[in-house]
């Protein structure tokens, strides 16, 4: 719910992608200002579009020498300023939105089925790039630090918090679905395992609480540190990208799926039960889902020494098979289950429970085909109704259309039963993750070939 929170406010102030959401409320005082931040080593997805930064622990001013007049970080000038935004929109087909900041109050409707409530101010500090250039001058860095000492033996490049966006007051967050008609209503009490209709969630956010930041490069050599003002544009892997024309976004998403996963076509089908069976284990069980992400993301930083081990019985068979694989086949294995792992997380635990019962229903295939039609269109270019296959959303059974329906409206396009779609709140990338989700547990399953013959043809 936090992750949601904090990158709904970012889309909202900061279009241009800047700002860094925070993605765990136990770990938002870790991103203040002045905290130090590793990237990690793997590269921005369609799906989520933000690096991936990790905490260190230290600050800039925990690894700097003192200054002959002990100046330390306090005084550095820090700037803060509240702001204010207003939209107001009315859309009949989602029950309309309305946001004001300063204070924020926001209520957004999806249809009958989802509303989200929440009334924030948040207030934005920096620290002054001047201050930060006057403290280079004045203090150097303590290279006897151990943070330092272990850090010259890695290639693992350090950034610095300069701005953050914070909760100014204690809010509530509140987020309930609810249906209010027949069988859609009796489909989401069986889901929420109630004997109503509603099910409700609340998440409180702190004071000073930290919602989003942003970094700047940090180099360190012998005692002197520089600021990187203008770091250089990353550059992509480029070797996935497909000549020639392509299907717009679902071309991007597709191109970049078939390449993250390129290894699952070399496995054999006893390694590809081996792997659905992990991927089911650990979207049900969270801890487990951190601890096979944490493992594989771990794999490319490790020498051939390194030991795959865990206590869980649900991974097992997997690491066993992973510890015996030659170097350059680990790494890629570790590369597409690091992948798939990472859309996992980008989708809700209601999510994941539809998509392990589409899995038992053996709907996987026609929901990717839906979520393919889905894609073809310009999600992020506002609330524009378009029409899907209507065949996409016919099935065998009344429970896996609602099903469906269900999961495509978590990802935030409402479905209605005519075949008419209506985004909402620029869901794109929630959409290519439930989009990697569902290629994955096909391909794992067995299903190779579940888009149709035209869509492949145009990403192709």
């Amino acid at each position: 719910m936090f992750k949601k929170l904090t990158k709904f406010i970012v889309n909202q102030m900061d279009p241009s992608k800047e700002l860094v959401p925070v993605e765990s409320i136990a770990d938002n005082e870790h991103f203040r200002p002045l905290y130090l931040l590793k990237k990690k080593s793997k590269p921005k997805t369609v799906f989520h579009r933000a690096p991936y930064y990790q905490q260190t622990g230290f600050t800039l001013d925990d690894v700097l020498l003192p200054g002959e007049d002990g100046k330390s970080k306090e005084t550095l000038h820090q700037e803060s300023s509240q702001f204010t935004l207003t939209k107001v929109s009315a859309d009949q087909a989602d029950g309309g939105l309305s946001i004001s900041f300063d204070p924020a109050n926001v209520e957004l409707k999806g249809g009958a089925s989802l509303s989200k409530e929440f009334s924030i101010t948040p207030q934005k500090k920096s620290i002054s790039l001047q201050s930060l250039e006057a403290l280079r001058r004045e203090r150097e860095i303590n290279m006897d630090h151990s943070f330092i000492r272990q850090l010259r033996r890695t290639d693992i490049k350090l950034y610095v918090v300069t701005e953050i966006l914070e909760a100014s007051e204690e809010a509530v967050y509140k987020e309930s679905t609810k249906a209010d008609r027949g069988f859609k209503a009796k489909f989401y009490a069986t889901l929420c395992a109630k004997s109503n209709t509603e099910d409700k969630k609340s998440i409180v956010i702190p004071k000073g609480c930290t919602l989003a930041f942003r970094t700047i490069p940090l180099h360190i050599r012998d005692g002197a540190w520089d600021l990187d003002y203008f770091p250089a544009e990353a550059v992509r892997k480029q070797a996935y990208v497909a000549d020639g024309p392509s299907a717009g976004k679902l071309g991007q998403v597709m191109t970049e799926v078939q390449y993250s996963c390129r290894i699952f076509s070399e496995l054999s089908p006893d390694l590809l039960l081996i792997m659905l069976n992990t991927i089911k284990a650990v979207m049900r069980d969270k801890n487990l889902l951190q601890e096979l992400s944490q493992k594989m993301e771990e794999v490319p930083e490790q020498n051939d020494g390194y030991e795959l081990n865990t206590e869980s019985p649900d991974l097992k068979d997997l690491f066993n098979i992973l510890q015996h694989s030659p170097r350059d086949r680990l790494l890629q294995l570790a590369e597409g289950i690091t992948y798939v792992l990472d859309a996992l997380h980008e989708l809700t635990e209601d999510q994941l429970e539809l998509l392990l019962e589409s899995l038992e229903r053996k709907i996987v295939s026609q929901q990717l085909n839906l979520v393919a039609n889905l894609l073809e269109h310009d999600l992020d270019k506002g609330k524009e109704t378009f029409l899907v296959d209507a065949r996409l959303l016919s099935f065998q059974h009344k429970e896996e259309e609602m099903l469906t329906i269900a999961l495509v409206e978590l990802s935030g396009v409402q479905l209605q039963e005519d075949g008419s779609a209506v985004p909402r709140d620029k869901p794109f990338e929630a959409m290519a993750a439930l989009f990697v989700a569902l290629y994955a547990l096909n391909f794992l399953n067995g299903m190779y070939l579940a888009l149709p013959r035209e869509l492949l043809c145009k990403v192709v």
